[in-house]
């Protein structure tokens, strides 16, 4: 049935590829052509990214497919998600408080997102701008916040109670046996948006899963993942350099790359097979609420929810963060990412629900390409965004 699925998807990506008429953009900015044969950077064709915008909205969560030619983002599709969008009390931005609400594996084709209102998650199949109707599941616990994906693994997130996580088979969407796990949390501290767990994630090779646990603990949980997709029975809690572990990301050599909310910091720390993690470096921004962070396997861009700006970062040898620079956004930058060439950002924004676009420059500082408004009149809750592939 996969397989199948992945062909009707295809076809239906062709004839929307097809139909699309978007403004050429090729030469100074960097982002009409790029490198290589078949298609890749510098070959003289104009490449096209597509980016996965969900809405959170509490009255029927959706999928807005938007394509990018480096330009700005082109909306050519709306997808409901078959489930309701929640906000997390005192969440005035961030509505998940979370990173990581929509995922993609775009080698797969699978798009993952939750429904926090109605705690499922909703699985597509996703193929460029052709987005398939959703298999919706139960997240196994209450209010899923975040979703990771690799292979055939899915893992969900859960902020509701004590919180926890789930596995997922992808290809059944079977729960994995032994993957239920709480994280222990205290429930019912307050205020909630900062005492719920913030992100679930894989490590680069698949061994660990991570989860921070934000105010709640401050600490960085890590599960070994078995080879039948379970992880260990209780968790490596490591707590935190600073307090309030949010979103985080990798650099190329597998070293996790945290923000911590309450510094507005971001560090890097070395991970055992054990899953213990080492402190490398930390770096604090010196602006406010420092929580979703994404890369572009060059250079890492921070977004500041309380101060409507992205910083831009790099990370050299010694793994010490270092500015490169910071670009306004409209207010209230929430969770962020990257084009698979690296030359654009997109960044959703939750005060006014919209998402900005920036051109990556070679130095790593930004330029504004245009926002888009995702959300329909009169709604509100957007969160959680992923690309899939250039074409």
């Amino acid at each position: 049935m996969r397989r199948s699925l992945k062909l009707t998807a295809l076809a239906g990506a062709a004839v929307t590829i097809a139909s699309l008429s978007l403004p050429a953009v090729a030469g100074a900015d960097g982002f009409g052509t790029g490198g290589g044969p078949g298609g890749q950077p510098g070959d003289g064709f104009i490449h096209r990214t597509t980016v996965y915008v969900q809405t959170n909205d509490p009255t029927g969560n959706q999928i807005v497919t938007y394509v990018s030619d480096g330009s700005g983002l082109h909306q050519v599709d709306r997808t409901d998600s078959g489930g309701l969008g929640v906000a997390i009390p005192g969440a005035a931005v961030d509505k998940l408080a979370s990173q990581g609400g929509l995922a993609s594996d775009p080698s797969d084709g699978l798009l993952v997102g939750v429904n926090g209102g109605s705690n499922t998650i909703s699985v597509f199949h996703a193929f460029g701008p052709f987005v398939s109707r959703p298999h919706v599941v139960a997240s196994g616990g209450t209010i899923p916040v975040s979703v990771a994906v690799r292979g055939d693994l899915v893992y969900v997130l859960n902020a509701g109670g004590t919180g926890s996580i789930q596995g997922f088979y992808a290809n059944s969407l079977t729960p994995i046996p032994g993957s239920n796990r709480s994280l222990g949390l205290t429930p019912g501290l307050t205020p909630a948006f900062l005492n719920t767990p913030g992100q679930i994630g894989f490590t680069p090779d698949g061994r660990h899963l991570v989860v921070t646990t934000k105010a709640n603990g401050s600490d960085i949980d890590v599960f070994d993942v078995t080879s039948s997709g379970s992880v260990s029975g209780a968790p490596v809690v490591n707590p935190s350099a600073t307090p309030v572990p949010f979103g985080f990301t990798f650099d190329r050599v597998g070293h996790l790359v945290v923000t911590e909310a309450a510094t507005s910091a971001l560090t890097t720390y070395s991970i055992a097979a054990s899953g213990t993690l080492t402190e490398l470096g930390s770096t604090a921004d010196g602006l406010a609420a420092l929580c979703w962070v994404t890369t572009n396997g060059t250079y890492f861009f921070g977004a500041n929810a309380g101060s409507a700006t992205v910083t831009s970062y790099t990370i050299g040898e010694t793994a010490v963060p270092t500015i490169v620079g910071n670009a306004s956004t409209d207010p209230g930058p929430v969770d962020l990412a990257t084009s698979p060439d690296g030359r654009s950002l997109f960044v959703e924004t939750g005060a006014d629900d919209l998402v900005d676009s920036f051109a990556v420059q070679a130095n790593g500082t930004l330029v504004a390409t245009g926002s888009v408004s995702p959300e329909l009149p009169g709604h509100n809750g957007l969160e959680g965004i992923a690309v899939g592939y250039s074409f």
